[in-house]
């Protein structure tokens, strides 16, 4: 193995891989990808993506595809919230610096083009990362991790380029990544460990013996640490189930709050009804609505969740969320150039709120996270209420 500049070279069999450590929203990282490509005129260029990322960077029309209904129906307000949210603050450095993220990527696309090389989308696709990312986190890690990608649309913080260019540096780098694992661990694994693996195996696969690839500097240590060694990618690709404690669970709140009323009305009598029914409608009203009024929904869509999340929470296949993000969709409905603006309203916590189709994915949002706090805590009451 040798490294030079940010390109580490890697031979086996009469094999070179010349693996190129880029920051996504570099300019020099794109002049030195066109630079290497032009010099080496590899048989393979291999490239940090997947066909759905490809897309998100080639395709300017893909929001107009997007159906809101379709995304609250199959539950992926969330995941497309918080893509939104990273894309953006990625957006907003690159406008800093002068350069689209991503843009070493499609331009070794390009130049691979240029040069007669094949060209190879060698990442794991973005929604198994994504999924596998989500299962690997507890319910208060999810609020967390949520949290903090909200807070990235409000910071001003503001980045130079040699800084940029800094963080492609081994040292650096190595230091980021462990303080990354020691902070957020469960994340750190699917979302770079995981794909370390899967890229290096990726990678070494593609065709000719003379291969570029180009990937974030942040995952060529790890790679390197994985190279000539055997590795499932399929195994690496599979959606995880929900945990049977997870699935459980949904069934285990209604499950208790049923016993709890029971028992409650036999050991008590008649005269503890009341009080377990306020116990347990009240929390959850309150805090569905009032989260679904933070996040900016109508007074129907508010007065909806304020009404439903009871009686949601008690049915495991239908959450508030669901039905009070359709509610506010079929209010708001969404137009095209609505789902066009997306990419510049989300650059802002207040473009979230200004656009319908981001508004919407929040309402349902919060109203979902409200019912479930709400529920929490009602199924604590009642069983304060039948323990007193």
């Amino acid at each position: 193995m040798t490294t030079q500049s940010n390109v580490t070279v890697l031979e086996r069999d009469g094999r070179r891989w010349s693996i190129i450590g880029t920051a996504h929203v570099s300019q020099a990282s794109v002049a030195e990808v066109e630079a290497v490509i032009e010099e080496l005129r590899p048989d393979t260029v291999c490239v940090e993506l997947c066909a759905a990322r490809h897309e998100a960077l080639t395709d300017e029309n893909r929001w107009k595809k997007l159906d809101v209904f379709q995304v609250i129906r199959e539950g992926k307000t969330l995941f497309l919230l918080a893509n939104l949210a990273v894309g953006a603050y990625q957006r907003r450095l690159g406008e800093q610096l002068g350069v689209t993220p991503g843009a070493e990527l499609l331009a070794a696309v390009r130049k691979a083009e240029a040069v007669g090389a094949q060209v190879e989308l060698v990442d794991r696709n973005i929604h198994a990362t994504l999924k596998r990312t989500w299962a690997n986190l507890g319910f208060f890690q999810k609020v967390t991790l949520f949290g903090a990608i909200l807070q990235s649309l409000v910071t001003n913080e503001t980045i130079s380029e040699e800084t940029i260019e800094s963080m492609k540096e081994t040292d650096q780098l190595r230091a980021m990544m462990e303080e990354f694992a020691r902070v957020m661990p469960a994340v750190k694994e699917p979302l770079i460990d995981e794909r370390d693996r899967f890229l290096m195996s990726a990678i070494e696969d593609a065709p000719g013996d003379n291969v570029v690839a180009v990937v974030g500097a942040g995952h060529v240590h790890g790679m390197i640490a994985h190279f000539g060694r055997e590795v499932d990618r399929e195994a690496l690709s599979e959606i995880p189930p929900p945990s049977r404690w997870v699935s459980a669970l949904k069934w285990i709140l209604p499950l208790a709050i049923v016993l709890a009323f029971g028992y409650g009305y036999q050991s008590q009598g008649a005269e503890s009804l009341e009080d377990m029914l306020w116990a347990w409608i009240l929390p959850n009203s309150v805090f569905a609505g009032l989260l679904t009024a933070v996040a900016g929904g109508t007074l129907l869509s508010i007065l909806a969740a304020f009404l439903l999340s009871p009686i949601t929470s008690l049915n495991p296949l239908l959450g508030a969320g669901m039905v009070v993000g359709l509610l506010e969709a079929w209010q708001r409905r969404p137009t095209v150039e609505d789902a066009e603006a997306i990419n510049q309203d989300v650059q802002s916590l207040g473009g979230i709120y200004r656009n319908p189709f981001t508004r919407v994915l929040l309402v349902a949002v919060l109203a979902n996270l409200g019912s479930a706090l709400g529920a929490w805590i009602g199924l604590s009451w009642v069983l304060s209420v039948v323990s007193g």
